[in-house]
């Protein structure tokens, strides 16, 4: 691989990650709009994208009767991922929410070992353990309400997780863009109802973010995309833990938020953890090659 094009990929991730930040900034900044009208702007673009992208490629939309279920399954637990990852946002500190947010590699490997029975060794569970321990800093437990963003939270990461270890699993079988967008299109759909029930009519401003939370979704999944095209997903995954430090940024300058020391523990735990088990993949997969 040309070092060129891996410095391209982590460039991709870098601003993949900031993407997704801004996004929750967006998120963020109009607390008058209800959520599930965020949730529907934020699918919408993605919606549209993916549907220009599949009339370019002539593809068409049917999908094979073997991948209908898993496609419903990756699209149900999407938009559930969305909804409650957008709850924990709009609830929690901007640095907390990411944090919690940036669990979703661990989950997945947690359902890739369940579901799809991939081997996992002890360097990894010990990771996948102390990662968890990590966001309990995070959401310090307590038996009140105020938990309910860091649950929330903590539930989007665990849909995401299934979520994605679904996409894994259609990886060969099914067009991406057909994943994108029938996820999209049933984010869109379930959001209707409740949108409808509690619309608010946006200002100019609020129209503003609204566009901005789906413009930057869709940014950062590009960006994602084609840093993945450039180089392998073990190469660049952990670049995308830069949400942290963008999180405790951009929160302090917009929303004059500081984490407490607890968060600050359980981030570091997060990013130490997601460093220590992107190097044992490496030197796992280095070692498997060296067999062969």
């Amino acid at each position: 691989m040309k070092i060129e094009q891996k410095t391209k990929a982590v460039i991709y991730m870098l601003i993949s990650a900031l993407g997704f930040t801004l996004m929750s900034v967006a998120v963020k900044a109009i607390p008058g709009i209800p959520l599930f009208e965020k949730v529907f702007f934020r699918n919408l673009i993605s919606c549209f994208v993916a549907l220009l992208l599949l009339l370019r490629e002539k593809r068409g939309f049917y999908v094979v009767a073997e991948n209908r279920v898993p496609i419903f399954i990756r699209s149900f637990l999407g938009f559930l991922g969305i909804v409650t990852n957008f709850y924990a946002v709009q609830h929690l500190i901007l640095a907390d929410s990411n944090m919690l947010g940036k669990l979703s590699p661990i989950t997945v490997s947690f359902f890739a070992v369940l579901y799809l029975k991939e081997k996992v060794d002890k360097e990894q569970i010990l990771g996948i353990v102390l990662s968890f321990v990590g966001a309990l800093f995070v959401i310090k437990p307590s038996f009140s309400l105020s938990m309910l963003p860091s649950l929330a939270g903590l539930s989007s990461v665990t849909f995401a997780g299934i979520s994605y270890t679904v996409i894994r699993y259609l990886n060969d079988k099914e067009n991406p863009n057909i994943i994108v967008f029938y996820f999209s299109l049933m984010s869109v759909l379930c959001s209707i109802p409740f949108m409808i029930a509690d619309f608010q009519i946006p200002s100019l401003k609020e129209w503003f973010f609204l566009m901005g939370i789906g413009f930057m979704a869709c940014l950062a999944q590009f960006f994602m995309t084609y840093s993945y095209k450039n180089a392998e997903a073990s190469e660049v995954a952990v670049y995308n833990y830069s949400g942290i430090p963008y999180g405790i940024i951009l929160g302090y300058i917009l929303f004059d938020e500081i984490p407490d020391i607890y968060s600050y523990i359980g981030g570091t735990i997060i990013i130490v953890m997601a460093i220590y088990l992107y190097l044992h993949g490496k030197k796992k997969k280095a070692n498997s090659i060296g067999k062969l």
